[in-house]
């Protein structure tokens, strides 16, 4: 028998736990993360458990800030999904979201949104959601388009990578790591973001160095220096398999000197030497994934990257 109950605060050593040891999940899915958010949202993660309370698996849910009625797995991270360590296979994992469904129904719920891990974080193959979604009637509401470097395989660098490698070698610029940088590249990333896009980032500075520093195995800086200045550089979200660029930012000056060619040549060289299976460059998908940003698909492109899409799903309760 499975069973299916709302998460409660005192089960989060396990819940991280069974993190640590799932197919698919990444840290963004540990309760040390997610409690980041503090109460922005209103937490409705769910818990399934089989006989005895033997955990199969769990899912981070919450109420969408705009609609109490909306649930989304999750609208505070990249991807939601449910976790597991191999319990919810097959007609496990229909039954599981089959559970969850009515539970939210219960809850007053009336529309579910799912966003799967994607497949590069996942350790062993594991789309059995995807079916499950599709037995339910799931629609595909979002489809994102990003840049990924298989390692294994990774397809041809472009000429023009490769010069501006060049130049950012011979203009000396130095490479320098470590989440002390971030405060140096936050302007960086502020200003590029508003050049050109007319946008913010997700997180100020105070907020991605708190996370820095609960997880500084995975959240990583790298920049790189011109005259001790930083005109480059990239926030890495590192997980088992995946170094994910979470940001990128160059100045004008940097731009000019071939800075970012100079900053991922090291930061993939690094990934490579950690044994990781991909690197991610992050999506070029903008308007809710309805318009593509040819010019960054294509710099991203150009690194050998290959495209991976980040779906979403939504059920009708």
């Amino acid at each position: 028998m499975m069973r299916v109950r709302l998460f409660a605060l005192d089960d989060s050593d396990r819940w991280d736990g069974l993190c640590a040891r799932s197919y698919g999940a990444t840290f963004l899915h540990t309760r040390r993360f997610l409690s980041y958010h503090g109460d922005r949202f209103v937490d409705r993660s769910l818990v399934f458990e089989g006989d005895g309370g033997h955990w199969l698996g769990a899912m981070p849910l919450a109420q969408d800030c705009g609609d109490a009625a909306h649930w989304i797995s999750h609208p505070g991270i990249t991807y939601g999904g449910i976790l597991h360590e191999g319990a919810l296979r097959g007609g496990a994992m229909l039954e599981a979201l089959k559970l969850a469904c009515a539970l939210m129904r219960d809850h007053g719920a009336r529309r579910f949104t799912f966003k799967p891990v994607p497949t590069i974080h996942h350790q062993a193959p594991a789309q059995d959601d995807r079916y499950a979604l599709h037995r339910l009637g799931a629609q595909l509401v979002r489809c994102d388009l990003a840049s990924c470097i298989d390692l294994a395989g990774r397809l041809a660098v472009s000429e023009r990578r490769r010069r501006g490698l060049k130049k950012a070698e011979s203009a000396g610029l130095l490479w320098a790591a470590g989440s002390e940088w971030l405060e140096g590249l936050w302007p960086v990333l502020q200003s590029n973001l508003a050049r050109a896009h007319g946008a913010r980032p997700v997180h100020r500075l105070d907020e991605v160095q708190l996370l820095a520093s609960r997880f500084p195995q995975q959240i990583q800086c790298r920049v790189a220096l011109c005259e001790k200045r930083v005109v480059a550089g990239v926030v890495l979200f590192v997980t088992a398999r995946v170094s994910h660029a979470q940001y990128i930012a160059s100045s004008e000056e940097g731009q000019a000197l071939g800075a970012l060619d100079f900053v991922f040549h090291h930061a993939i060289a690094e990934a490579q030497a950690m044994q990781q299976r991909h690197f991610s460059f992050g999506i070029s998908t903008e308007n809710g994934g309805q318009t593509l940003n040819d010019g960054l698909h294509r710099f991203k492109s150009e690194f050998g990257a290959g495209g991976v899409v980040h779906d979403t799903y939504e059920v009708t309760l």
